[in-house]
């Protein structure tokens, strides 16, 4: 077996790796695209890749075709979106599978560096990958992030709370109001607020909850939280 043949395993070996290590953490935290997923991804951007650098193997024409590897990069990446894009899922107000998206790319990325035989580059993106996967969520999880919203409460129209009392519920509760807006319904018989709302500590859900369970002038209201 030649010397150009061990390399070619030893690189999509690595990228083999490398695209199941970065699948399982996905895997472990239960994502749809996960360790199969990752692992053929990786594998699959350093076979094309391979097609490139080692076009002498395959190629044996009389004239000579010149190929440009970054034109297959180019297109390796480009039709990773449409597999990052299937991942993306909206719920409600909210849209999940952002970062799972986001791991498929740049996995792809890893084993075009590994397909051209930039191993320490490629072993390095590994590392971060896993770090940021990993290690970041742990930071993510303990910084202070604002949390959003949507507010709506419905009052019979004969006994009507204030906007100004309602703000200040919100408020007491530990809420900002972004924006309201209002609308009579059941032919008149009803009024409605409608607002964004947002806080530091997503507890304050439950305090306003409780709130405005103990308001008899409130004939409905929801919470939806809004996150990515």
């Amino acid at each position: 077996m030649n010397g150009e043949l061990w390399e070619m395993m030893l690189r999509l070996g690595a990228a083999l790796v490398a695209g199941g290590l970065i699948g399982l953490e996905r895997s472990y935290h239960g994502r749809p695209a996960g360790f199969r997923t990752h692992t053929l991804v990786c594998l699959a951007s350093a076979l094309l890749m391979l097609v490139t650098v080692y076009e002498s193997q395959w190629f044996q024409g009389s004239s000579r075709v010149v190929v440009d590897p970054t034109r297959m990069a180019q297109g390796i990446m480009t039709g990773i979106g449409f597999l990052g894009a299937g991942v993306i899922m909206r719920e409600g107000l909210s849209v999940r599978g952002l970062t799972t998206a986001a791991s498929i790319w740049v996995t792809a990325a890893i084993g075009i560096l590994f397909g051209i035989g930039f191993n320490i580059p490629a072993l390095l993106a590994v590392a971060a990958t896993l770090g940021t996967l990993s290690s970041f969520r742990w930071i993510e999880s303990r910084m202070p992030t604002e949390f959003y919203a949507q507010f709506h409460v419905k009052f019979r129209r004969s006994n009507l709370m204030a906007e100004e009392e309602l703000r200040a519920i919100a408020q007491a509760a530990g809420f900002s109001i972004a924006n309201m807006t209002y609308e009579l319904t059941d032919g008149g018989e009803s009024f409605e607020y409608r607002m964004g709302i947002k806080t530091l500590n997503p507890g304050n859900m439950h305090a306003l909850s409780e709130r405005l369970k103990a308001e008899t002038a409130v004939v409905e209201f929801s919470l939806t939280p809004v996150g990515a």
